[in-house]
C-alpha cells in the first residue's frame, strides 16, 4: 500500500519527501476537499522530488465542465504531475462523471502515460456529487487509471463515517475487478491503516494525519509523522 501525502507548498513537501512518503500529492484546501494549487507550485515541487517519488496534482472538486477540466488536465499536465486526481464534484451521475473523466483522459493520454485518478466522496449525498460507488465503474469506463474516494465537506467527519469497511472493501474489490488501482482518503488515522491495507487498499491519502497537531487546516506536515505512517505501512 502506497502513502500518499498532501502538502500545499514546498515547505510541507519538503517534509513529505524527507518523511518517505511514496507519492507527494500537491492541493490546495482553502479551495476544498480536492482544491487545486498553483502550477508553479506543482512545478517546483516536481522539480525538488526525487526522480523515484511520485508527484500528484489535484484538479480541484470540479464542476461538470468537461472542457474546462481538460484544460486543467493539461495544465497539471504540464507542470510535471505524474499522478492527475479530479474530484468529481459537479456530476450528478454516472453519465455526467464519465463525460468529463474521458475528455481529461483524452487529453492526458494523448501527451503522456501520466495516471489518472478519478475521486469520488464517500459523503456525495451531501453535496449533491455521483455516488461513490459508481466511481469504480466511472474510472474503467473513461480508461482513467484509479478510482479514489475522499470525503467532500470537511467538518471533522472522516471516510468511516460515511461508508463501513464492507462497502469499502466492495469498493476496492470492484476497482481491482476492472483492472484498476484504488485509492482512499478522508481523514484517515493511523488506526485505519491496517484495516485498509487488509482489504487490499493500494494508494491512502493523508493530510492531518501527517501534520504537527495532526489538523489538516492549521496543521503542517512534519517529516517526523510521514515516517511513522510509512514504518506502519511498511510492518504490515
Amino acid at each position: 500500500m502506497l502513502l500518499l501525502i498532501s502538502p500545499v507548498n514546498t515547505e510541507e513537501a519538503l517534509e513529505a519527501i524527507e518523511g518517505g512518503a511514496d507519492i507527494v500529492d500537491v492541493k490546495n484546501p482553502s479551495e476544498g476537499s480536492l482544491g487545486a494549487n498553483f502550477p508553479w507550485v506543482i512545478r517546483r515541487v516536481r522539480e525538488m522530488t526525487p526522480d523515484e517519488m511520485l508527484v500528484s496534482a489535484t484538479l480541484g472538486d470540479v464542476p461538470y465542465k468537461p472542457g474546462t477540466v481538460a484544460l486543467a488536465a493539461m495544465g497539471a499536465l504540464v507542470s510535471g504531475a505524474d499522478y492527475i486526481k479530479v474530484g468529481l464534484y459537479g456530476t450528478r451521475n454516472y453519465e455526467e462523471a464519465v463525460d468529463v473523466m474521458k475528455n481529461v483522459v483524452r487529453a492526458v493520454k494523448d501527451e503522456s502515460d501520466a495516471i489518472v485518478v478519478a475521486a469520488g466522496y464517500a459523503d456525495a449525498h451531501r453535496v449533491g456529487a455521483v455516488d461513490p460507488m459508481e466511481i469504480p465503474r466511472v474510472a474503467a469506463d473513461s480508461g482513467a487509471d484509479l478510482a479514489m474516494l475522499d470525503t467532500a465537506v470537511k467538518d471533522g467527519k472522516s471516510l468511516f463515517d460515511f461508508m463501513d469497511m464492507e462497502r469499502l472493501e466492495s469498493f476496492v474489490s470492484e476497482t481491482r475487478d476492472h483492472g484498476l488501482k484504488s485509492a482512499l482518503a478522508g481523514s484517515v488515522g493511523r488506526e485505519h491503516l491496517k484495516p485498509l491495507h487488509d482489504i487490499g487498499c493500494d494508494v491512502v491519502g493523508i493530510r492531518g494525519a501527517a501534520c504537527v497537531g495532526g489538523d489538516r487546516n492549521t496543521g503542517r506536515i512534519h517529516r517526523t509523522a510521514v515516517r511513522e505512517l510509512k514504518e506502519l505501512i511498511e510492518s504490515f
